[in-house]
């Protein structure tokens, strides 16, 4: 699921989840597991990737419908935790968004510290408001930090996935580069973020972000989205988007 690759102090982390790499609990285990692992044996910086053509496809929608209100319950909650732990996460943290990044698979690429995405036909973006389910706290205040004020409601409400340059444009990621080009340059952004002192490059997170983090820990709201995602209602409007963009399950 998860596979590490350490070189020159830094590690490579691929996301290998099934065809899309889609959020489930046992992801978002895995994921956590391993960059605390990274940052308690004090590996310089990490490079967050995904296999094939897509770097996330945003949460396993499938499994949502399948699961019931059990599932999404303990879903949703860790779907805010994760999200808020890789936010804060003291690592210096490059997303090599190889592919699609596609709802919960941008928020996870936002929540790094720097974005270099692969030119092709990856596309990014946030369609969560098209599929008919609420944000998280943690994901909006990811957006909120990481995209342009001008960009960042018209993202969130029309749900626009953009290729590379666009991306580029938008402020959704810092670089686009050829495929072939993608891996050798997320690890110099990350070689050089690994050069800083660990101490002082966390630190400097934390003030960039404090902002968000404090919000984040104020939300009062994640009962109200839990209910949300936890409804008949809801799972016929992700069945009916599912209709609509998917042909089968993966």
């Amino acid at each position: 699921m998860i596979d590490i690759q350490t070189r020159d102090d830094v590690a490579v982390v691929r996301i290998e989840h099934g065809k899309a790499n889609a959020l489930d609990v046992e992801l978002m285990r895995d994921l956590s597991g391993a960059l605390r692992q990274l940052r308690d044996r004090g590996t310089g910086a990490a490079v967050l990737t995904g296999t094939g053509s897509i770097f996330g496809a945003g949460v396993d929608l499938f499994r949502v419908i399948s699961g019931g209100d059990a599932y999404a319950s303990e879903f949703v909650p860790g779907l805010a935790s994760f999200l808020a732990e890789l936010f804060e996460h003291p690592l210096p943290l490059v997303a090599a968004v190889n592919g699609h990044a596609i709802a919960g698979g941008c928020i996870v690429a936002c929540a790094c510290d720097y974005r270099i995405m692969a030119e092709g036909k990856g596309t990014i973006g946030v369609p969560e408001l098209l599929v008919g389910v609420p944000f998280p706290t943690a994901a909006i205040e990811i957006m909120r930090c990481a995209v342009p004020p001008q960009e960042l409601q018209a993202l969130v409400y029309t749900g626009h996935t953009c290729g590379a340059a666009e991306a580029v444009r938008r402020g959704l990621v810092n670089e686009a580069v050829a495929p072939e080009q993608l891996m050798e340059r997320a690890r110099q952004v990350a070689q050089q973020f690994a050069a800083i002192p660990t101490a002082v490059f966390a630190a400097t997170k934390r003030a960039l972000r404090s902002d968000a983090a404090a919000r984040l820990r104020q939300d009062r709201t994640l009962d109200d989205v839990v209910r949300h995602w936890s409804s008949a209602d809801t799972r016929a409007r992700i069945q009916q988007y599912l209709d609509r963009t998917v042909r089968k399950p993966r």
